[in-house]
């Protein structure tokens, strides 16, 4: 069963561009792309701290921000398939679906394309693994951590993400 993720007010760099009078002309002439990603929250349920393991990528700047994993799917994969692979080869942790947590979108703009991305996040319980990002095969995880699930929203640079953490927090107890 999805959870809606409480959302904050849609204002994206698209939107604020746009103000009341409709779409700003150099966004007007972009094309579109829609992009899906899955990934999530992925908890060691053996400990009492409910650690989940999160990455660290670089963005465009330069700068450092930790996330969760997630990822393309591939293939014929479906969304639940691509998460659990994708967050086994960015924090080397194999995850069992406990339930879906929702979506989140988002739009940015790179090489001359508007990009609409839409992450379904899932809430996984770790049944093994070890924590490495050896297994990256895009080599975007420059780091992985556990984080307390506890402290997780301030670790997560992300607002999106740490509403994801704060449902996966409150309705984690129903599913141990």
């Amino acid at each position: 069963m999805a959870h809606p993720v409480p959302s904050a007010p849609k204002r994206t760099p698209l939107t604020a561009s746009m103000g009341s009078s409709g779409a700003h002309p150099a966004h007007a002439a972009l094309p579109t792309v829609e992009e899906v990603s899955a990934g999530g929250i992925v908890v060691d349920s053996t400990d009492p701290q409910l650690p989940v393991a999160i990455i660290a990528r670089l963005n465009r700047g330069g700068r450092l921000e930790w996330c969760l994993p997630k990822g393309h799917p591939e293939d014929d994969e479906d969304n639940q398939q691509a998460a659990i692979r994708e967050i086994a080869e960015e924090t080397g942790i194999d995850g069992r679906i406990l339930t879906a947590l929702g979506s989140i979108d988002y739009w940015f703009t790179v090489s001359g394309h508007r990009v609409h991305k839409t992450v379904h996040h899932y809430l996984l319980e770790a049944v093994g693994g070890e924590l490495t990002i050896e297994n990256d095969p895009d080599h975007e995880a420059v780091d992985v951590a556990w984080v307390p699930l506890s402290m997780l929203g301030r670790r997560l640079s992300f607002p999106n993400e740490r509403r994801i953490a704060d449902l996966a927090r409150e309705i984690l107890p129903k599913h141990l």
